[in-house]
């Protein structure tokens, strides 16, 4: 017999004080969902917290303890202030794997700290690993490879040309896709819905479509009266394609039965295009906004390495024109950063975009 059991037989053969005490007991008892959940909600412990607190300070300790190989001109700045700087971390993680687990239980921020301790260990394994092959023993020579604290120098002391060439390489992305996919978003829309459209725009689209945009960088910096022009011309062209193919498609392949139960209630062409083909066709719109923003990438930092004198592209070549290769890392980094910046963004508006599909459309 269980606790509960045994106190509600005591409480109904007793009097009031043996009911009180089987009620006192009861409340007592260790077991009912209410005991699951605060056993389940009760601190535990972190061990790849405290994996990652090791592993920062081993990185802190070799950064800021071993000396560097000075390898030619090179003896880097900012190295004890690394160190110091992955020591603190460090510390911070050792007061997180310890009072973490009691204050933050249940918590949002603590549940995704958690789900990213793997990465806590990852990165100052690989930070420390590179700067052992790099500015303490030179194995990788320079001035093709540079340590960590190379990077910070380079954000540091060129940070204005650095945040301008990023400016203008979203100001270039940001013009080029949006005519891009206007574009193909309506010339998907017309071949979806019109056949007679289809008829003459879908073999243009089959033969030119494919064409890499860079193939046609001379003759778009002939024709365009400023190379900045022709550069939203190729990325905006990159864009239109994979946009214009799943836009006609996901127009294509919507449901008839929707078509005939709109026309029912009285529905217009006007209506059935803009009330039932596209919001049917965004969740394939947004595939080809993606596949256009990948093609786009690579057209832009072609474009800007090409012609235009500004930009991510054109940091990358003034770098390596001064054998900077420090510089061009750097600018990578930024790169990398800014794309995923932008493809995050485009997830964000895809989800508020098709919330009203939530459960219909599985991603």
């Amino acid at each position: 017999m269980s606790t509960h059991q045994a106190a509600f037989e005591a409480a109904r053969g007793g009097g009031p004080t043996t009911r009180r005490a089987a009620r006192a007991s009861a409340s007592a008892s260790p077991s009912g969902p209410s005991a699951t959940a605060a056993t389940a909600a009760a601190p535990t412990q972190w061990p790849v917290g405290y994996i990652a607190v090791l592993a920062w300070a081993g990185f802190g300790l070799l950064t800021w303890r071993w000396p560097n190989r000075v390898a030619g001109f090179s003896d880097w700045a900012y190295t004890a202030e690394l160190g110091i700087a992955a020591l603190a971390v460090a510390a911070a993680l050792a007061l997180l794997a310890v009072i973490g687990p009691r204050v933050g239980a249940g918590r949002r921020g603590w549940s995704a700290l958690r789900a990213a301790g793997p990465w806590l260990v990852a990165v100052p394994l690989v930070l420390g690993a590179w700067e052992y092959l790099t500015a303490k023993t030179a194995t990788l020579p320079t001035p093709f490879f540079a340590p960590p604290q190379a990077l910070i120098e380079v954000y540091l002391d060129d940070w204005r040309r650095l945040g301008d060439s990023a400016l203008n390489t979203l100001k270039l992305l940001g013009f080029g896709v949006a005519h891009g996919a206007v574009v193909g978003f309506l010339i998907g829309v017309s071949i979806g819905w019109s056949r007679r459209i289809g008829y003459w725009v879908h073999p243009l689209l089959r033969v030119l479509g494919p064409l890499p945009s860079t193939a046609l960088l001379p003759l778009t910096f002939y024709f365009f009266p400023s190379s900045y022009s022709a550069a939203i011309f190729l990325i905006a062209l990159a864009t239109a394609f994979p946009v214009a193919v799943l836009t006609w498609s996901g127009v294509a392949s919507v449901d008839k039965r929707y078509y005939d139960v709109a026309r029912t209630m009285g529905a217009s062409g006007w209506f059935l295009v803009l009330r039932v083909a596209i919001p049917a066709a965004l969740p394939q719109v947004f595939v080809g906004l993606f596949m256009g923003l990948g093609a786009s990438f690579s057209v832009l930092v072609t474009a800007e390495m090409m012609g235009v004198k500004s930009g991510l592209g054109w940091y990358l070549t003034w770098a390596q024109g001064w054998a900077s290769y420090v510089n061009m890392y750097a600018a990578l980094i930024v790169m990398a950063l800014l794309f995923s910046g932008v493809i995050t963004l485009l997830f964000a508006l895809r989800d508020r975009a098709l919330s009203w599909q939530k459960g219909t459309v599985k991603w």
